[in-house]
């Protein structure tokens, strides 16, 4: 199956591109590892030097770059820029940091002296997913890279010119030949690159199945992996929280990529005694969205990236409205070209329906209504994802309280869930496992050699 842009407003083909042979995946890695033994040895500083050329591209270029996941995959273009300006953010910030991260740790032992090395292990293969096509591999090369390990990107079927344009802005930020590389790989190719001796660990960030079936490759041939999975965000919406704040964040966290994020808020739980404020203003602030063609300005919610994706994202609503949930605004596909969803609000959601059960890959937000805190909790936990939480509430102390209880990697408090390089990120249950970002994601992928002298 070939590679190819499929444009999701127009749906006509863009680009094609075919896999890479056998032969020219074993050149790649061959090089891959060549690449390592020098990189591996060049200077931190040099490293970083590297890394701050390519924020600068990403800056100067970000309208380009922007321009690219509009025909791909449907971003609006103020979306696309931001997330390039994420992408150079990410890199500055192990640029600056790799330093201090990788620098020895002395430990007190009975021994003369002890210490912890940081050193990093070799080529890496990274399958990254089409809905952040950028900020999804920088947010896990910046500190593979400034760490010393090389890099070989898989990236989604329908992204395949983000994929070269990540490689060519790589290379022209002077990362040596062989440090970064792109691959068109079927799933097949990637299972033998990820059994590959060459190769010495893998991430993937994806779905749960996608994962599922990465994760166990990986422990098969013994090899560390990061799996950044799906997710089914809770949004507790507390009865003395700042409703207005509350809902202006909670609609851009529902909207965000057109709703196709993990970490985008997906289940609204709101305490009876402000529910119909909350329910009303919610539903008129996304219905306010503006959905339409990605390239032209103003649009804030684009097309979805696939037609299949939008698809299911249909019949997901369907059946959660036939489960006895009711659509208080949008629930149904739009006739005419593109893959289009309208910002959607169920109220009424059942505990059974997909809309409580399953991750919504699209501008759809379900409404649950609760009554004590406890059932906040609890309500938030009933899923096997755990990737974000977000907690409204004026009360600190009952923050403080609730925080520990509810089953997630992240938690934050009066503000959108998000990835950002000074903080760990990932989930936990079927969110994966691993961390990405802070300095436990540059941790993920070196050898932590314990060095003890008598």
């Amino acid at each position: 199956m070939p590679y190819r842009t499929l444009n999701p407003t127009t749906e006509e083909e863009v680009a094609r591109y075919d896999l890479h042979t056998d032969s020219a995946v074993d050149a790649a890695l061959a090089s891959s590892a060549r690449a390592f033994d020098a990189w591996r040895e060049t200077a931190v500083a040099e490293r970083g030097a590297s890394l701050e050329r390519a924020a600068e591209l990403l800056e100067s270029e970000s309208s380009l770059l922007a321009r690219l996941m509009a025909l791909e995959m449907g971003k609006p273009l103020a979306q696309g820029e931001a997330e390039a300006r994420k992408c150079a953010w990410g890199c500055r910030f192990y640029a600056g940091s790799a330093e201090a991260f990788l620098r020895a740790e002395p430990r007190a032992t009975e021994g003369a002296s002890a210490w912890v090395r940081r050193e990093p292990l070799g080529p890496l293969l990274a399958i990254m997913p089409w809905n952040f096509p950028f900020w999804q591999f920088y947010r896990f090369a910046a500190p593979a890279l400034a760490a010393g390990n090389t890099v070989v990107l898989k990236h989604a079927p329908s992204t395949p010119q983000c994929a070269l344009a990540i490689e060519d802005l790589m290379r022209r930020a002077g990362f040596p030949v062989g440090v970064v590389q792109n691959l068109f790989l079927s799933d097949d190719q990637a299972a033998r690159v990820i059994a590959d001796d060459r190769v010495r660990g893998v991430t993937l960030t994806g779905s749960t199945r996608a994962g599922q079936a990465v994760a166990a490759l990986a422990g098969r041939h013994v090899k560390p992996a990061v799996m950044e999975l799906g997710g089914a965000d809770p949004f507790i919406v507390l009865d003395d929280a700042d409703l207005a704040e509350a809902v202006r964040a909670g609609v851009d966290a529902r909207c965000q990529n057109s709703g196709q994020s993990c970490i985008a808020a997906k289940r609204f739980l709101v305490q009876r005694g402000i529910a119909a404020a909350f329910r009303e203003s919610f539903v008129a602030a996304m219905t306010a969205r503006r959905v339409g063609d990605p390239l032209e300005s103003g649009i804030d919610i684009g097309p979805l990236a696939r037609a299949d994706l939008r698809d299911r994202l249909d019949e997901q609503v369907r059946r959660s409205l036939e489960a006895g949930a009711r659509a208080l605004c949008g629930g149904a596909r739009p006739p005419g070209r593109g893959y289009f969803y309208p910002p959607t609000v169920l109220a009424e959601v059942r505990a059974e329906s997909p809309a409580a059960e399953e991750e919504l890959f699209g501008p759809v937000a379900a409404l649950v209504e609760f009554g004590r805190d406890d059932e906040a909790v609890a309500l938030a936990n009933a899923t096997r994802y755990g990737l974000g939480a977000s907690l409204w509430t004026r009360d600190r102390e009952r923050a403080h309280r609730l925080v520990p209880r509810i089953e997630a990697g992240s938690v934050f408090v009066n503000g959108l869930v998000k990835s950002d390089p000074r903080l760990p990120f990932g989930g936990v249950k079927d969110s994966g496992f691993g961390r990405e970002l802070g300095r436990e994601g540059l941790d993920e992928f070196v050898n932590l050699k314990t060095v003890w002298m008598a």
